[in-house]
Order: C-alpha cells, then sequence, then structure tokens
C-alpha cells in the first residue's frame, strides 16, 4: 500500500490493458454494423469490404497503440531498477 501511495506501484499498465479489451470490443462492434449497413443499403457494397479491413486492422491498430503506451511504463521499470541496482553498490 505505501508502494501505491508513493507512486512506486504504477496502475496505468492494468488500466491501458482494461482499455485494450474495450478498443477491441468497439472496433468489433463498429466493423460488424459497418457489414450490417452495407448489405441493408443499396448500393453501400464498399462498406462491407471496409468492415472486413477493419475487422481485421481493428484491433491490430488498438494492439500497437497499447502496447507503446505500456512501452514507457516498461521502460520507467527498467531505469528504476538499474538505479536502485546502482545504489546499492
Amino acid at each position: 500500500m505505501e508502494d501505491f501511495l508513493k507512486f512506486r506501484k504504477m496502475i496505468t499498465p492494468v488500466i491501458i490493458q482494461i482499455l485494450f479489451w474495450v478498443g477491441v470490443a468497439i472496433a468489433i462492434i463498429g466493423a460488424i454494423g459497418m457489414m450490417i449497413y452495407g448489405v441493408a443499403s443499396d448500393g453501400q457494397g464498399i462498406m462491407v469490404l471496409v468492415g472486413l479491413v477493419m475487422l481485421v486492422l481493428g484491433p491490430v491498430v488498438v494492439r500497437i497503440y497499447c502496447e507503446l503506451l505500456i512501452l514507457f511504463f516498461r521502460m520507467n521499470k527498467t531505469l528504476t531498477d538499474i538505479k536502485n541496482g546502482l545504489e546499492k553498490r
């Protein structure tokens, strides 16, 4: 609890993982919605294709974005470990 109150333990990586799953769900629901709209409307066959592309690339883009965010926290943890190791010498 002390590490949490002194900001030594980060909660943001956990929040980023939650946001990843929310982003994936939004991407999939949006893609399915586009495909349904494309099938239901006349002359909107391109929407089905865009929906399929979004279905595949949407979760990948969300994953890349979340990995970039987590990278900053991993770098911070590594630098903190290096600092603590040097202080023990």
